[in-house]
């Protein structure tokens, strides 16, 4: 399991722990976190796991598919550090991810 902290937009920090494959999406919605939808269910279809990867974590998240920057276009407040949480597989080295998230969804 890893740990993932979700960092609402007025700061408060909401840390869950996350199973190995699932997605942060997943990991997300299970967990109750606001903000976080997952309205495609993690199709990458929709844009309502947006989240913004902490600076510090960006080169071990790694960059977005071509497929899901298509989808980034469909969402709100884009940042270099964007990405969609259905996107984002947990794994090992992935332990202490924190993620940031938007004040709305696309």
């Amino acid at each position: 399991m890893a740990k993932v902290t979700f960092v609402e937009p007025d700061g408060e920090r909401i840390e869950t722990e996350a199973q190995n494959g699932s997605t942060v999406m997943e990991t997300a919605v299970i967990n109750g976190v606001p903000g976080i939808i997952g309205e495609c269910g993690g199709a990458c279809t929709c844009a309502t796991c947006h989240v913004y990867v902490d600076d510090a974590w960006t080169e071990v998240v790694g960059p977005p598919s071509n497929m899901e920057e298509d989808m980034l276009d469909f969402a709100f407040d884009v940042k270099p550090t964007s990405r969609l949480g259905c996107q984002i597989k947990i794994k090992d080295v992935l332990d202490g991810l924190v993620l940031h998230v938007p004040t709305r969804q696309g």
